[in-house]
């Protein structure tokens, strides 16, 4: 499990918009990295309207916010369409990334055990260190959570 103080797990995914994203593409800035489950789903839209609603606030800091699902590029761009949402969407079909920030494990709905994304919040620090790591948050939290990176 990862703990605040490490180097956070770099990366590189597909946008929605079909470009390569780096975490280091943000070194010398503050960046949230949240993952959710499945695009369009009720908990995931709570989630990120949230940071959009927020999400001013944030970039007027000069943050950073990525949101990363296993869901593929096309329905990233339906989602950020449908909802306005104007920060940086990955996709992580085969979940490497999730799993190398423990954000992949097992999961419980409707009495059934599954292997899944498990909503999380991770600030990154201008370094590249993490300063947050919070596994199974709520959908309404990780905006409050980014804003209180951009605060630390």
């Amino acid at each position: 499990m990862l703990e605040t103080g490490t180097t956070a797990p770099d990366f590189t995914l597909t946008s929605d918009d079909g470009k390569q994203v780096s975490l280091g593409d943000f070194h010398g800035k503050k960046v949230v990295v949240y993952f959710y489950p499945k695009a369009n789903t009720p908990g995931c839209t709570k989630q990120a309207c949230a940071v959009r609603d927020a999400y001013a606030n944030i970039d007027a800091q000069g943050a950073v916010v990525i949101g990363i699902s296993p869901d593929e590029p096309a329905a990233l761009v339906r989602f950020r369409e449908k909802y306005d949402l104007p920060f940086i969407l990955l996709s992580d079909p085969d979940h490497n990334v999730a799993e190398a920030y423990g954000a992949w494990g097992e999961e419980k709905m409707r009495g059934k055990t599954y292997m899944g994304i498990i909503r999380s919040h991770f600030g990154v620090d201008e370094e590249g260190k993490l300063v947050e790591v919070d596994l199974k948050v709520k959908p309404e939290t990780t905006a409050d959570l980014a804003l209180r990176l951009i605060e630390l």
